[in-house]
């Protein structure tokens, strides 16, 4: 007998009836009625609570720490050194294929959930302790790790769940998710936190992903094969030559920790002023860019190398993504599909506090912002799975990317408000109408950044390969903050040479070259289409 999920079929086996409780490592134990399955194994249903999930550890990890740091007093320059948290976001691409290799998703996905249960729980149990600030900076840095791979299994699982018209359809519930996610941990969380105790504050948190832990450890359906045992990445990662490699990366950031006391870096920055905006995570986007055109160039080479080995997993999931027809042109549309928008979202909040309403920011993005965006991305999936992306994506990118010709209009009609409201110590108060023109902007801007980001995922999933759906995924990812840095990076210099008006206009020519690729672009089609 077999269940069906919405857009995929589970295989027959130990996965044909999907609603049983399960012992620790996933077995069948109590089958439960069939009516029952339905509901509360609706792709509806795990989908949200999976990227709850996923999104709602990153916001303590990532936000709520500095809130929490600051609260104990920490200093600046200290909470400054939290942005090593987001870290094992940037590099996840590099352990991605172990999660596709070992195991299966599911099972990744449950055990990273436990650990995030403990750590959280371990954070509010410190937070109590006079001293225990130091280890509670550390079990964040741990969390982080876990945090990140923890994201690698739930898009891969996404991926091997359902279909691609499934993918598509469930899109908007996964920012939905994340996003509601991101609101209760600065809402609810930090509230708990900062009102009563840090001790209340995280155990809700750890209540919160303990009850979703609960739900996947006994609803979520399994739909994928057993990957090598657990036990053997055991003892590959215990093995000399994996301790070795980990002296040598220790070594390695010694060094480079050593050399950046000596002044190289600032040294550097004084020749070359843009270096100093650039973060750690561009440079890795940066880094991953080109060792992946090494490999596209020399593929024959390296496959020769590498692929003579037994276990050269690792090796094939990068080599199988650049081994493809016209991948050079999906790795430039990754770039480049989003260069307008990352310039219009890194000038977008300025622009508003130099119009006199920063008071007024906090309703318009809340208010307005967040659920234009839920819709957007929600429709955007919708129309995906229903019309496909290769007759969606054209209009969703026009769409997405004409927010900029918006934005240019408002600034050259509200250019008397940048004009006496831009540095001044009292603003002149904006009529409402022009408020509400400005909030009406926003929410277009939102609404179309939703069908943009619905377009992206969806493209992203498209160029994963069956065999390394998450370690590819990762790679996207990486790949896709490329122009967010560089755009990032030049457009306060445009912004403050040009203006707004101007500014803005530039950043829709920005995204031009994005829009062209369209036509060129692989991985359109159904996945049958593309072989």
């Amino acid at each position: 007998m077999r269940t069906q999920c919405p857009g995929k079929i589970t295989p027959s086996g130990s996965g044909d009836r999907w609603a049983r409780a399960h012992n620790f490592w996933g077995e069948p134990d109590i089958p439960l009625k069939n009516e029952t399955n339905k509901v509360i194994q609706s792709p509806h249903i795990w989908t949200f609570t999976s990227y709850f999930a996923e999104g709602l550890p990153y916001t303590v990890i990532r936000t709520i720490s500095s809130v929490f740091f600051r609260d104990m007093k920490v200093s600046l320059e200290s909470i400054g050194l939290t942005s090593l948290f987001g870290l094992p976001w940037v590099l996840k691409f590099l352990w991605g294929p172990l999660v596709d290799l070992y195991g299966t998703k599911r099972r990744w996905m449950l055990s990273m959930q436990f650990l995030l249960v403990l750590i959280v729980l371990g954070l509010g149990i410190l937070s109590g302790l006079p001293d225990g600030v130091k280890a509670i900076a550390i079990l964040f840095l741990v969390g982080s790790f876990i945090a990140a791979t923890h994201d690698i299994a739930i898009d891969g699982y996404y991926m091997e769940a359902l279909d691609e018209k499934g993918q598509a359809k469930f899109v908007g519930y996964r920012i939905m998710a994340y996003r509601i996610a991101m609101m209760t941990g600065t809402g609810v969380v930090v509230t708990i936190g900062a009102t009563t105790t840090w001790v209340a504050g995280f155990s809700s948190a750890a209540g919160f992903l303990a009850l979703l832990f609960v739900y996947h450890f006994l609803f979520l359906p399994r739909t994928e094969k057993e990957g090598v045992p657990f036990q053997e990445l055991l003892k590959r990662l215990l093995s000399p030559k994996t301790i070795l490699w980990v002296l040598v990366v220790l070594v390695l950031v010694a060094a480079v920790g050593w050399a950046l006391k000596q002044g190289w870096r600032e040294l550097a920055r004084t020749h070359i002023p843009l270096l100093s905006h650039i973060r750690f995570s561009g440079w890795v986007g940066v880094g991953l860019l080109f060792a992946l055109c090494l490999v596209a160039l020399f593929k024959n080479q390296i496959k020769r190398v590498f692929l003579s080995h037994r276990n050269s997993f690792y090796s094939r999931a990068f080599i199988a993504y650049t081994d493809r027809p016209k991948i050079g042109i999906a790795l430039a549309f990754i770039i480049l599909m989003r260069t307008g928008e990352s310039m219009l979202a890194s000038m977008a909040s300025p622009f508003m506090v130099d119009l006199g309403i920063k008071v007024h920011y906090g309703w318009i993005s809340g208010g307005v912002g967040l659920p234009f965006s839920i819709v957007g991305a929600i429709l955007g999936g919708w129309a995906i799975a229903k019309f496909d992306l290769k007759k969606t994506i054209w209009p969703f990118l026009l769409a997405q990317n004409l927010t900029n010709i918006v934005y240019m209009f408002l600034a050259f009609h509200l250019a008397e408000y940048l004009v006496l409201n831009t540095g001044a110590s009292s603003v002149v108060p904006m009529e409402k109408f022009h408020l509400f023109l400005v909030a009406a902007v926003h929410g277009f801007d939102q609404f179309a950044g939703g069908l943009g980001t619905a377009v992206l995922t969806t493209f992203l999933m498209r160029t994963c390969l069956p065999d390394f759906k998450a370690a590819h995924f990762a790679i996207g990812t990486g790949l896709m903050s490329i122009s967010g840095v560089f755009s990032g990076v030049l457009a306060g210099f445009f912004a403050g040479w040009l203006g707004y008006g101007f500014f803005f206009g530039l950043s829709f020519l920005a995204s031009i070259p994005g829009m062209l690729l369209i036509f060129y672009v692989p991985f359109l089609g159904r996945q049958q289409e593309k072989g």
